[in-house]
């Protein structure tokens, strides 16, 4: 069985899931979820992404989505929705909210799984990608297994 850590920041609609679900073809894959709620992050470099991306509109409502300790509730709904999508499909999938470091709980759960590659869905961040600071650049670096990235779809 093929294992792949699914790092996401919000719930798999069903594109992301037939993507991620077909791969591999027919090999069997068991899916390790782990979801990465809204931290503390720069509300600048979203409100730039979300411009370059032409979403005027959700550039201005940035303060309205709730960030840090108020952003886990929302993320174990978001795993937990996107567990079960990924499950009715026939997938294995376990999952967690990230409460520490990403780039230490993805590493740790690589090691601990024994994965055969990490997927990154997100959606673009122009900015960060740009200097290399997103999470798929950063874990190139450290998880010693392929990384791929790919984009969420988007609303």
């Amino acid at each position: 069985m093929f294992t792949t850590v699914l790092m996401i920041e919000k719930p798999l609609v069903p594109a992301d899931v037939e993507m991620v679900t077909t791969l591999h073809g027919d090999e069997q894959v068991s899916f390790v979820v782990l979801m990465q709620p809204r931290g503390d992050q720069d509300r600048l470099l979203r409100a730039v992404d979300d411009v370059a991306l032409g979403h005027l509109e959700t550039a201005t409502r940035e303060n309205d989505v709730p960030e840090g300790q108020d952003a886990f509730p929302p993320a174990e709904r978001a795993l937990a929705h996107s567990l079960e999508a990924l499950r009715q499909t026939g997938a294995q999938a376990v999952g967690e909210v990230v409460e520490s470091h990403p780039l230490d709980v993805l590493t740790r759960v690589v090691e601990q799984t024994k994965a055969d590659e990490v997927i990154v869905l997100t959606a673009p961040h122009f900015v960060e990608e740009f200097f290399h600071r997103d999470w798929t650049s950063r874990a190139r670096h450290k998880v010693g297994v392929p990384v791929l990235k790919l984009f969420a779809e988007q609303d």
